[in-house]
């Protein structure tokens, strides 16, 4: 590790599964922290298998594992075993940051509860996610991001449009939110032992932020605001912020507002409505949303998306083509912006995804692969000061297994 990325030095022990909190450990190996995950023997972390579920689309690389793991180094841990402790109290004395998911109740039967990890080391910043908190009648309760972070949230609710029954919208994408969250949480206390020396539990869940994300609705909900209807795409509460086609079939976001109403009027070809009373001022636009919709479909349909774009961007007017992943992938302005990013060490994977953090003119780690399971059992433990006779010891305990063959 070079020391011109901003976490050379920082060791981090990444003893979760599945994507919100990995991710976490992610963003800190962006930036140059040492990570090591530990996995339970067998298929190891859930998230190996993830890609191939649906509805994940299929591909021959093993992406979302690379997305959440890259960068780290990889080993197993039989947590159940009675020689584990030995393994894992060197490890949390290494580290800086320890960062787990294991449920409250099962983390402390594993050795990980923040009570006996500060007491192996009292500096550690000890860092964690749950589904629903850690107080509360459903504080015991699994979650994932479907169901704490958009279901129980209330966003699930209020991203569907008028009549229709709640969809099932990109699962993982609830988890990268609270990645986020948890690397924040991280940073924070990481600043604060710098002033003060101490160590620190912090943590999250997917419910808050999910909450977090819902948080103008929900605060409006607590000021007793008059709920919204649901969207109707046909007669929305605001024709300027809506959905529209073009006459090649791309859809695209129209989000302006009654200030740029001139505008939009002269992009339509249709300057005379500024005159019209039925649009005079933002009720008139409420009232009359069937009609205006009716009227900038007809219009937009007319012609193909690349005309609107230029006539658009004339009037400094704000949309968005509505892209498919597919299509997002290929969008120049990631690239431009080292939004996806050179993956290392993957055959059949050439790009990834880079967190979305960046100190500008501060370098970030090359991306390479997530480790295969158990690959670094030997390196990790010669370094933590067990000797050859001890690691092999701790295999016949069944702490560590016998090395796996590297995956392909």
């Amino acid at each position: 590790m070079t020391n011109d990325f901003v976490f050379s030095g920082l060791k981090v022990l990444d003893a979760s599964s599945f994507i919100a909190a990995p991710a976490a450990a992610t963003i800190l190996s962006d930036f140059g922290a040492d990570v090591i995950k530990i996995e339970p023997p067998g298929k190891g972390d859930p998230q190996r298998r993830l890609s191939s579920v649906p509805p994940s689309p299929r591909a021959q690389a093993n992406y979302s594992w690379h997305l959440a793991n890259r960068n780290k180094r990889g080993m197993v841990i039989d947590l159940k075993s009675p020689a584990a402790p030995r393994i894992l109290k060197r490890l949390v004395e290494w580290a800086d940051v320890v960062i787990t998911n294991f449920p409250h109740g099962t983390r402390e039967k594993l050795h990980l509860g923040y009570d006996e990890v500060s007491g192996w080391n009292p500096k550690v910043v000890y860092a964690d996610i749950t589904g629903f908190g850690d107080a509360g009648p459903d504080a015991g309760q699994p979650g994932f991001d479907l169901t704490a972070a958009w279901s129980r949230s209330g966003l699930l609710a209020s991203t569907r449009d008028a009549g229709a029954p709640p969809t099932v919208p990109v699962w993982g994408s609830g988890d990268y939110m609270s990645a986020v969250a948890i690397y924040a949480a991280i940073v924070t206390a990481l600043y604060r032992r710098e002033r003060t020396g101490q160590g620190a539990s912090v943590g999250t869940s997917l419910l808050a932020t999910g909450i977090w994300a819902t948080g103008t609705l929900v605060a409006a909900a607590l000021a007793d605001g008059t709920p919204f209807e649901l969207h109707d795409r046909k007669a929305p509460l605001n024709p300027l912020t809506n959905s529209y086609r073009t006459a090649d079939g791309e859809w695209f976001m129209l989000v302006t507002s009654a200030p740029n109403w001139p505008g939009l009027t002269r992009v339509i070809g249709h300057p005379e409505l500024l005159e019209d009373p039925r649009f005079a001022d933002v009720e008139g636009f409420v009232e009359h949303s069937a009609v205006l919709t009716e009227l900038l479909d007809a219009e937009f349909r007319s012609q193909p998306f690349a005309h609107w774009k230029d006539a658009l961007n004339r009037e400094r007017i704000t949309f968005s083509l509505i892209q498919t992943p597919e299509e997002a992938a290929q969008d120049p302005q990631l690239r431009a912006n080292d939004i996806v990013v050179p993956l290392e060490g993957v055959s059949d994977l050439k790009e990834t995804i880079s967190s979305p953090i960046n100190l500008r003119g501060v370098p970030k780690a090359v991306a390479k692969r997530a480790p295969d399971l158990g690959e670094h059992n030997d390196e990790v433990l010669a370094e933590l000061g067990f000797s050859p006779a001890e690691i092999a010891e701790l295999r016949t305990q069944g702490a560590i297994p016998t090395p796996p063959r590297a995956e392909m």
